[in-house]
């Protein structure tokens, strides 16, 4: 039975998602127009189909929540059955699926730049983040593993059994479909401003040959047909998986070096010259770097090698990786790629060929420099090497700030002593005590950070470029502090399965000395953050070179990071981390972060001259001297002393 609170609960929340999050993403797009001066591509026809898709999967969703659910699909106030029926059978997440495709629908249908660039991006960001940092957590809890079953359109699972008609479906919808998505985007996007080639010198005297461009064109069916071939769904998988992780790092690629080709000059007269000619003219020379025709076919190579091992017929393997060397060479014969860009895919493929290899490769080395600790006593004072970190993260921070500004190094400096204060006294305040005598915390840096900026203005600093250059050191001052994260054992994650699990065993660690986790796999958060901060921090550098607004620079870290770091919270497990309504603090902490960030980029902002500067003398002298005060400050204590802000660590 609903009482009235609960109804009044479930209509402010209904109005909430249904009224208030829309026409909030609509204005949204609208002010931040001005700050976003990319092509729009305008077609309200294909948008509105995309636009009737994506309504018809959520009406789907929800109806089917409260038929088969008994229940709203609201997070506040869940179904009370699980369902995996109607259209939960085919799919995991209508409801999300349909909304993000209505905020692209109306983008295109509209013309609208910033919707299409940036709303409907950061909508599908946060839905995801939604789903990965609270659902699939809530889910289990409530009703088990088997919430966790696949729906049919879902990858393969593991194993040597042949794919079903639905998992080889699934490839084409989750990963050459978001591929060629990715692909397009760019295309409309067109050259950047700042667009070179990697062709070399001798390269662009080698002759074009036309018919070779048949073979280029085979990519077209070597590619698309590899999931009807799978003999086994372990090779069907291992392309998926392959395949997403190459489409997520190469977009960052096409996006962050901004390569274009520069095809050679030839004539076509024969069919395969007009072919190339007309391939060539339908492509704006965008999305080069890494090859990705390249790339698909060594991944499809692979799939083929797996079939020959099923099959135990050596043809499949030599037939497959013949044909995907011929498609490389074909590349450079036809003046489509260039001998820089075909390597990079090459370079690529080496890591993505094994993801399980590469994951465990990872996770070893993960697990390695978490129990990598030491430290040496001179007297009553103790030097712990995590202190490198903090301090090359300091420098580096105080280098990019710097070179991002373009101006007042003092104030750069002045801010990141702030952001150091405010780490330690908010980590006090917040997790403080006598076994954690001085803690640091990201979001008191954060509040250190900004009471310097506006504390700047009264020096006559202007604030907006501080903060965006800040903005765009932030990243990497964080990626630093999660190597000493992952040494010190603070920002742990909780239990994992042993395939991607670290274990903490080394005796000074916050793992075993606080938490009680000693050789149990955790979660590697701190490699999680990093890796989000890597994918955030090279973002924003692509948008300070390109001379972004600052409000736009600012805003686009605020909600990124949030959205980042709403996920990576959820799989964190310290015990001194408070829960407030089934949320970490810190997740609260990152949706009002991502709240902030989205009001930011509304503000009023002016165009400004992008790049950066180089680093002048006492630039680096700075960031040398901050570099030391923080590895001071991060890893030298007094592991004797019960003193407030003495001690980093226990002592023996």
């Amino acid at each position: 039975m609903v009482t009235l609170t609960g109804f009044i609960g479930r209509l402010l929340y209904g109005v909430f998602f249904v009224v208030v999050v829309p026409l909030a993403l609509t204005a949204w797009a609208a002010r931040l127009a001005p700050v976003v001066p990319l092509p729009a591509p305008h077609h309200p026809a294909g948008g509105a189909i995309v636009f009737a898709a994506g309504l018809a999967l959520l009406a789907l969703g929800i109806l089917d929540l409260i038929r088969r659910g008994h229940g709203l699909p609201m997070n506040a106030f869940p179904p009370r059955l699980f369902v995996r029926a109607g259209v939960y059978r085919w799919l995991r997440n209508p409801i999300y699926i349909g909304f993000g495709l209505i905020v692209a629908g109306v983008a295109l249908a509209r013309g609208s730049a910033a919707g299409l660039w940036v709303v409907a991006p950061v909508t599908a960001l946060a839905m995801l983040a939604l789903v990965w940092g609270y659902e699939r957590h809530d889910l289990l809890a409530r009703f088990g593993p088997s919430a966790m079953n696949p729906p049919l359109l879902s990858l393969p699972r593991p194993g040597s059994q042949a794919p079903t008609a639905a998992e080889r479906a699934a490839l084409y919808v989750w990963v050459l479909v978001p591929w060629l998505v990715s692909f397009y985007a760019l295309q409309a996007l067109g050259p950047a401003p700042d667009a070179f080639s990697t062709a070399l010198p001798f390269e662009r005297a080698w002759p074009v040959v036309p018919w070779t461009e048949a073979v280029y064109v085979s990519a077209y069916l070597f590619v698309p047909a590899a999931p009807l071939l799978a003999r086994r769904a372990d090779g069907l998988r291992r392309l998926a998986v392959s395949g997403t992780a190459a489409t997520i790092v190469v977009t960052l690629a096409w996006l962050v070096v901004p390569v274009v080709a520069t095809n050679r000059p030839f004539e076509a007269q024969s069919a395969m010259g007009r072919l190339l000619a007309w391939e060539q003219a339908h492509s704006t020379g965008v999305a080069a770097f890494p090859a990705f025709h390249v790339l698909w076919a060594l991944l499809v190579a692979e799939l083929w090698a797996d079939n020959g091992r099923v099959t135990g017929r050596i043809a499949w393997t030599v037939l497959g990786w013949a044909w995907a060397l011929a498609i490389a060479a074909s590349t450079l014969t036809t003046g489509m790629h260039t001998m820089i860009e075909v390597a990079a895919a090459f370079v690529l493929f080496v890591p993505l060929r094994d993801p399980d290899a590469t994951r465990e490769w990872t996770r070893r080395a993960t697990e390695q420099l978490a129990n990598s600790w030491r430290e040496w006593h001179v007297g009553r004072v103790r030097v712990i090497n995590y202190g490198i970190y903090a301090a090359a993260g300091a420098g580096i921070g105080v280098l990019v700030a710097g070179m991002a500004s373009g101006a007042h190094p003092e104030a750069v400096v002045w801010v990141a002593c702030c952001v150091l204060v405010g780490a330690g006294t908010w980590a006090q305040w917040l997790e403080g005590s006598s076994r954690l005598l001085r803690p640091f915390g990201w979001y008191g840096g954060v509040i250190g950070g900004t009471i310097g900026l506006f504390s700047s203005a009264l020096a006559g600093v202007p604030v907006l470029p501080l903060m965006a250059a800040y903005a765009c050191a932030a990243p990497f001052i964080q990626i630093w502090g999660r190597l000493r994260c992952l040494v010190n054992g603070c920002c742990h994650g909780g239990p994992a399965s042993p395939a991607i699990g670290i274990r903490y065993v080394h005796r000074r660690s916050r793992v075993t000395k606080i938490a009680a986790l000693t050789n149990v796999p955790l979660h590697p958060t701190p490699l999680y953050s990093i890796v989000g901060n890597v994918v955030v921090g090279l973002v924003l550098l692509r948008l300070r070179a390109l001379g972004a607004a600052d409000v736009l620079v600012v805003g686009l870290y605020l909600v990124l990071s949030g959205i980042a770091r709403f996920v990576e919270e959820s799989y964190r497990a310290e015990p001194q981390t408070r829960v407030i309504a089934g949320l970490h603090i810190y997740q609260w902490l990152a949706i009002g972060q991502t709240v902030a960030g989205i009001v930011t980029t509304t503000l009023p902002s002016v165009p400004r001259a992008g790049g950066f500067v180089a680093p002048s003398l006492p630039l680096v002298a700075a960031a040398a001297v901050m570099a030391l005060v923080t590895g001071l400050a991060m890893g030298v204590d007094f592991p004797r002393s019960n003193r407030r802000f003495s001690r980093l660590a226990e002592a023996d």
